[in-house]
């Protein structure tokens, strides 16, 4: 469990926050395997057993202070008495994980599953959406496989199947003996494959074309849920043998959707009704066949045949015509059924992966809610030719998740959270509680801060501000690999079901003055903050909101620091109110903000929809950038450039993005890092010499190597050779020169335009 925060010393009251100019708050990394640190949670059980405070329903923690018979909350500073069973448990020699550490993760019993809720009042437990998941359960019960349902999308291409086929061949790789896995096809038909004979068999039931349609025939009647789900581990290969037999539907009896809208003839992509029958088929077995099901949506273009199809004659040239803005117009949804049939998949227990490769408009701003809310991903490939969509399938099945999450953040009584973000489902009843349906160890989540009082954190006590994270989460143990004397394969096929419970209790310092506060900052945390912040004000005021929302925040910063320096120690700096220090040149933590937040506007997340930049392409980074700790958004935004005098051999390890950085320096080879893409660029003076592309064992490839397995996703690696071969997408990276994309818009400017127009606005609102 990862926690950062924008400033590791608090502000001390709200006029020193308003006066920073600086966000406040906290990233959370909660399944994380380590801290921020690199340190591991100490491990224990009877999680039940910690006690509680009677007032805010903190946990008891090693910042507690405690005598023979009470202890003092650390949180609110409520007494609370010790149980006769406590007062044993920490009299005896062993002492429990909550005494020896303030970052513990237990196990909690079985029998206090589904009666004890860890994040709220003992009497709210029933409200919450977990107890739904634990309710009925036997004790045999508490064995199940994960399921995991692929939903192929039909009407595509030859390509995209070919594609799909290759990604789920990747996937069964990844999967653990024990799974389960389901085939599912759909069109304007939904298909149901059973693998587990000799010969696949499909059964198809006909979508209704109507918005409003529902399916004629339950799908357990169509095919029983046991004869879907076959085991992986002795239907690997007939599975294989199945999708061999997949081909798109214009091949064998063209699209068969229907008339739509004013007589236009629509395609057979009925994905919302598929979606919509797969939940509810999946949904009826949740608890007993499994703990969790999966459905990967393999999906090769909008929605288009019965309920759920979405018109996407929106997007196109009329609004240059009409004069509306564009993006108001395609950030938000143009239906609310998928957010409700999030929803519904939230309740059932059933995550869903959008796997969407196209190039058309598909309308995941819709789209997109079906995989966030429901704690699944989003991922978009442009084209088939070099989709990284195998490599990312193995690499999401390989690595452990949690679900059935339920997490909440408590703070001491100076302040509050404000707002949260993430990929999450908040409860319909209490504040500050999340539910998180899956949740991997690089899922991150923000909340920031505000004073609860008017006078802040006392400068008359010891006390310092305190938060608590509780992370309360579900994960399947395998089976075990070899059999045991006297057990049986039946038995050892069942993963078992384990509750856990994670807490940190952290403490923070005060900042005493601006020089503490500024000297304090984690510039990666407030990025993720301030790009949390414009995604929000983008979807409700479109972007253009967003980029002055942005904008306006550094010219605030820039004049708060100058402010504060011109009445701070000589030490710190100075400002006379017309030289404005705009690199923060006497703050070392707060220099590398400019840059990052001129790198954000140039991304295409901030960029206009006029400048070509597609609304379905903004949507999946809102998607990818929302749901990134702190360090990979650093990456994504603004690139690592690094410089190598031969491929073993380090040259510089940080240049600018500029055309300057490689024409000053005498390394003959660049790397660029941009998370979703590595470029490893030979400029045109490179001896012909040196070996093109570098050997797999050079320095240079190690470095590459061990990042992409660094990544929650596969990056795209390219190798470039300057004056043969077009390096447009290398310099597209250069982003710190006027006009490097060659778009021509006024708009665009570079880095020393930028601080130089930052300059005169701050100079104007110093005024």
């Amino acid at each position: 469990m990862a926690v950062r925060a924008t400033v590791s010393r608090f502000p001390s009251d709200p006029d020193t926050q308003e006066s920073s100019g600086l966000p406040w708050g906290v990233t959370v990394t909660p399944f994380a395997s380590k801290d921020e640190h690199g340190n591991s949670p100490l491990y224990g059980s009877a999680g039940d057993l910690i006690p509680r405070c009677d007032n805010c329903w903190g946990y008891y923690n090693t910042y507690c202070d405690q005598d023979q018979w009470a202890w003092t909350c650390s949180l609110c500073g409520t007494l609370n008495g010790l149980s006769s069973q406590t007062i044993a448990r920490y009299s005896s020699s062993v002492s429990p994980p909550e005494i020896m550490s303030s970052f513990i993760d237990l196990e909690l019993p079985y029998e206090v599953l589904y009666v004890f809720l860890l994040l709220l009042p003992f009497e709210a437990v029933e409200s919450v959406l977990v107890i739904d998941y634990f309710e009925g359960f036997e004790e045999e019960d508490m064995q199940a496989r994960p399921v995991y349902v692929a939903a192929i999308d039909l009407t595509s291409s030859e390509e995209f199947l070919e594609l799909t086929k290759s990604a789920l061949l990747a996937a069964l790789e990844a999967l653990a003996p024990g799974s389960l896995f389901g085939l599912a096809t759909f069109s304007h038909k939904l298909g149901l494959y059973d693998v587990q004979g000799p010969i696949p068999v499909v059964k198809n039931v006909f979508l209704p074309a109507d918005f409003d349609g529902t399916l004629p025939i339950e799908l357990e009647d169509v095919m029983p849920l046991f004869s879907f789900l076959a085991p992986v581990e002795t239907c690997k290969d007939r599975i294989a043998s199945a999708l061999e037999t997949l081909r798109p539907t214009s091949s064998w009896e063209g699209r068969g959707g229907g008339e739509g809208l004013d007589g236009i003839l629509l395609g057979g992509r009925g994905f919302g009704l598929a979606m919509e029958s797969l939940i509810s088929y999946l949904g009826s077995e949740h608890g007993s066949t499994f703990a969790l099901a999966r459905i990967f949506a393999f999906l090769s273009g909008p929605p288009d045949y019965g309920p759920g199809q979405l018109d996407t004659r929106r997007y196109g040239e009329q609004y240059a015509s009409r004069g509306e803005d564009a993006e108001l117009a395609l950030l938000p949804e143009q239906t609310p059924f998928y957010k409700d049939l999030a929803a519904v998949a939230v309740q059932a227990g059933v995550c869903i992966d959008i796997l969407a490769v196209t190039n058309e408009y598909t309308d995941l701003a819709s789209l997109k809610f079906l995989s966030i809310d429901s704690g699944g991903s989003l991922f978009l490939y442009p084209n088939t030719d070099d989709s990284t969509l195998p490599q990312d399938m193995y690499r999401m099945l390989s690595r452990p998740y949690a679900f059935n999450c339920i997490m909440r953040l408590r703070t001491s009584t100076e302040f509050k959270t404000g707002n949260s973000y993430g990929h999450f489902f908040p409860d319909p009843q209490y504040e500050n509680v999340q539910h998180i349906i899956c949740c991997d160890s690089y899922a991150t989540y923000a909340y920031d801060f505000a004073f609860a009082n008017n006078y802040g954190f006392s400068r008359h006590t010891s006390e310092l501000p305190m938060l608590q994270l509780a992370f309360q989460y579900t994960v399947v143990v395998p089976p075990e690999e070899s059999p045991t004397p006297g057990s049986n394969l039946t038995s050892r096929s069942k993963f078992t079901i384990k509750r856990r419970l994670r807490i940190r209790t952290m403490q923070f310092g005060v900042a005493h003055n601006f020089n503490d506060l500024y000297d304090s900052v984690d510039q990666e945390v407030v990025l993720s903050i301030l790009v949390h912040k414009v995604i929000l004000a983008s979807l409700s005021e479109g972007v253009r909101e967003g980029r002055m929302l942005l904008h306006d925040w550094l010219v605030i910063l820039t004049a708060q620091y100058n402010d504060a320096c011109k009445n701070a120690p000589a030490e710190f700096g100075s400002s006379n109110g017309t030289l404005i220090d705009v690199t923060f040149s006497q703050c070392p933590q707060l220099q590398t903000l400019p840059r990052l937040i001129f790198a954000l506007l140039r991304n295409p997340l901030l960029r206009f929809h006029e400048e070509g930049i597609h609304p379905d392409y903004r949507i999946y980074l809102q998607c990818l950038f929302s749901g990134l700790e702190p360090s990979s958004l650093h990456r994504a935004i603004y690139p690592l450039l690094t410089s190598y005098a031969t491929p073993n051999k380090l040259a510089y390890p940080r240049h600018s993005l500029s055309r300057a950085a490689l024409l000053t320096s005498e390394s003959p080879i660049f790397f660029l890092d941009a998370f979703t893409t590595l470029i490893v660029f030979y400029s045109s003076t490179a001896d012909p010499a040196l070996p093109y592309p570098p050997p797999h064992d050079c320095l240079l490839r190690t470095t590459i190597n061990k990042l992409k397995q660094e990544r929650s996703m596969t990056p795209r690696l390219m190798f470039i050779k300057g004056g043969e071969e077009d390096a447009s997408v290398f310099e597209s990276y250069l982003i710190e020169e006027q006009d490097v994309d060659g778009s021509g818009f006024p708009n665009v400017m570079g880095f020393v335009s930028f601080l130089e127009e930052i300059n005169q606005s701050v100079l104007e609102y110093m005024k």
